[in-house]
């Protein structure tokens, strides 16, 4: 285990609803870690459609993000991402226990999400906090040389 990942979350670290001047900002976070990241279009989208849009700042910076899907009593992650600079410090638990919380307080019992099978420090992230593989979605996520799969994870939140 890194240094880095053992050591303490920051003091200044809170989480807020995100806003619309926040987008620029989440898009730029996106397009420093994704191959394919999501566009400006697509997280406005995500804030018109009513998904629980939440950033994670240390201080008066952006440094993570996580979008939330609720229907009926399931949640669905479509995207949680942690700046470059701030990974492996622990940031990314945090912010998905933050969501899995939204998500019992919505009176969810079920929590999804997809994952790149590349993707393996996330991959690593769920199965130690208990998601379970529940399906494989072919072709799933664009790739360099045509489309890849994605593991389909869940979780119960009872």
């Amino acid at each position: 285990m890194s240094a880095l990942f053992a050591a303490a979350p920051h003091p200044d670290l809170h989480f807020r609803v995100l806003r619309e001047e926040d987008v620029e900002d989440v898009a730029f976070i996106e397009s420093g870690i994704y191959d394919f990241p999501w566009c400006v279009g697509n997280f406005r989208d995500s804030l018109a459609a009513g998904y629980r849009c939440w950033g994670c700042w240390c201080g008066n910076e952006l440094i993570g993000y996580a979008i939330l899907m609720l229907a009926v009593d399931e949640a669905h992650l479509l995207n949680l991402a942690v700046a470059k600079p701030w990974q492996r410090r622990g940031i990314g638990r945090r912010m998905l226990h933050f969501m899995m919380a939204e998500a019992r307080k919505k009176d969810c019992v079920m929590f999804y999400l997809e994952v790149r099978p590349t993707n393996l420090m996330a991959i690593q992230l769920y199965e130690n906090i208990g998601f379970r593989q529940l399906g494989l979605r072919r072709d799933y996520y664009p790739a360099v040389k045509g489309r890849e799969d994605a593991l389909f994870l869940g979780l119960d939140l009872i």
